[in-house]
């Protein structure tokens, strides 16, 4: 299978597992920030940020006291991992001050992805899909499309659709939620 090939592709760099709480106690000593492998990534370009501005924008004004938003912010998935999508979409909760969310508060998150294409379809997606979180989009930037995952399971997700201009975006864990997809791009 292609996606096989794929991820063995991804796999053969060079890696090394963290906890989360070694993570944190190198963060808190200015060691590193990101994610808890360290892989080189590229930087996030202009419009990968744009379309983050976008959707925050469109995300915040449709669920404003209804559901938490987070912006590039940790989530926890577990001892090893706490990655930081571009958006999550977490139920509302004040422990967010004494922990970051986890799974079972998760409704949707989104990555935007232009150069980290690959690995976030390879990588990520199957970490939340593992993980249990209910849905993820995975915005592709250059194809200017939009691929909802959902039926998260052993194997990541069962279902992927990809959304083009024209059609609309919902999430069924956010009611009163949706917008059409040129809104995420925009020109």
């Amino acid at each position: 299978m292609a996606v096989a090939a794929e991820r063995e592709r991804v796999a053969d760099v060079q890696r090394y597992r963290f906890t989360v709480e070694e993570f944190a106690r190198m963060g808190e000593a200015g060691v590193f920030t990101e994610d808890e492998e360290i892989l080189e990534m590229t930087p996030i370009g202009p419009l990968h940020a744009w379309i983050v501005d976008r959707l925050t924008e469109l995300i915040v004004t449709r669920l404003a006291g209804k559901a938490h938003v987070r912006i590039q912010n940790p989530i926890r998935l577990g001892s090893h991992t706490e990655p930081q999508p571009d958006l999550v979409v977490a139920r509302r909760n004040d422990a967010y001050a004494d922990r970051h969310p986890e799974p079972g508060d998760i409704l949707l998150v989104i990555e935007v992805a232009d150069s980290s294409l690959r690995y976030d379809r390879l990588e990520k997606l199957p970490r939340y899909g593992r993980a249990g979180i209910p849905e993820t989009w995975l915005v592709d930037v250059e194809a200017r499309t939009v691929t909802v995952c959902t039926g998260p399971g052993a194997d990541g997700y069962a279902q992927q659709h990809v959304r083009r201009r024209g059609d609309t975006l919902a999430a069924p864990s956010a009611p009163d939620f949706g917008f059409p997809v040129d809104d995420v791009f925009g020109r």
